[in-house]
């Protein structure tokens, strides 16, 4: 029977409730851009453009704080003309110009990303580092084929992975850092052909796969998050790499041999984990290491002689 009178609720109410809030949400957050309407007087030099201006109104709709007035100008059909907003020839067709690439940088806006942003398509890179961006990253980012460089780092970012980057063919940098990410990192993240890795000051929280080593960047920084687990050995495969940081991540196990295969590291740093065992006598292989830190752990026996030998090297903290 219902006690409603007394602060529960029916099984009739609680969906109705549910009901409510999702049309809330999808008003408040949603895909307020589907009401974007395109002033038929509006002439664009092409129908890119025209697809440009959609996205960009819809944005501009998702948008609830502008401290700057940054997208102020967002008005009008010349869409390369807006702040942030860059243009460049068509890959495919160089007699036309689209987007090529959005910088809204130390914006300090408030607002979502919406599935707009999918007409994009000729867009390299995407640019929105310190602002208040929240919600998730949108499926349709799925058709930016060409883009190459991802930064949404601190922002307000939360959920899962968003694993929609691992279906971008051209990326080659991924910047999530300072947002609040949370879950596992999929294992083919380091099966992707990256150059650059960001994923530090989140809430990820998972084991390094064994397939860790597959990924060809020259930077990587896991630093502040969950990780847990050994660092694995297949990191000596890494010989494009030059700068590694997994600072308090909660690492555990010994440091591997094969880290003396990193003949192009510049900085190694492992502090703040509950790594065990000696330092590999391999370390002092690494001829191009200018930092190293692995501080606040759990080591213990010798420090390698081999390690006063490296020729570059110009901060050690052990």
């Amino acid at each position: 029977h219902s006690i409603t009178s007394h602060g529960g609720l029916t099984d009739k109410e609680v969906s109705y409730i549910k009901q409510r809030q999702l049309l809330y949400y999808r008003d408040e957050f949603g895909d307020r851009g589907e009401k974007v309407t395109v002033d038929p007087s509006l002439v664009f030099e092409n129908p890119r453009q025209r697809n440009a201006y959609i996205a960009l109104q819809a944005w501009k709709q998702a948008i609830l704080s502008d401290p700057f007035n940054l997208t102020g100008d967002w008005v009008g059909s010349s869409v390369c003309d807006y702040t942030g907003v860059y243009c460049a020839p068509a890959p495919d067709n160089k007699t036309i110009k689209t987007v090529a690439g959005i910088d809204l940088n130390h914006g300090d806006i408030a607002g979502y990303l919406p599935e707009e942003l999918g007409l994009l398509t000729d867009l390299a890179l995407f640019h929105i580092n310190s602002n208040r961006f929240c919600g998730t990253v949108p499926h349709e980012f799925i058709k930016l084929k060409r883009l190459f460089e991802l930064d949404l780092s601190n922002n307000r970012f939360a959920g899962k992975f968003p694993e929609v980057v691992l279906k971008l063919p051209s990326l080659k940098f991924l910047d999530l850092r300072f947002n609040e990410f949370e879950g596992t990192v999929p294992k083919e993240l380091f099966d992707k052909d990256l150059d650059a890795i960001f994923i530090n000051h989140n809430r990820f929280r998972f084991n390094l796969p064994d397939n860790f080593g597959n990924s060809p960047v020259s930077v990587i920084v896991l630093a502040n998050n969950k990780f847990h687990g050994c660092v694995p050995s297949s990191l000596g495969n890494m010989t494009g790499l030059e700068e590694i940081i997994m600072m308090n991540n909660g690492l555990r196990s010994c440091l591997p041999e094969e880290v003396g295969n990193l003949k192009n590291l510049t900085v190694f740093d492992v502090s703040f984990n509950e790594l065990m065992g000696p330092l590999p006598d391999q370390i002092g292989e690494l001829v191009s290491l200018e930092q190293l830190n692995v501080a606040h752990n759990m080591l213990s026996g010798k420090i390698p002689a081999s390690i006063c030998q490296l020729p570059k090297l110009q901060n050690f903290t052990f």
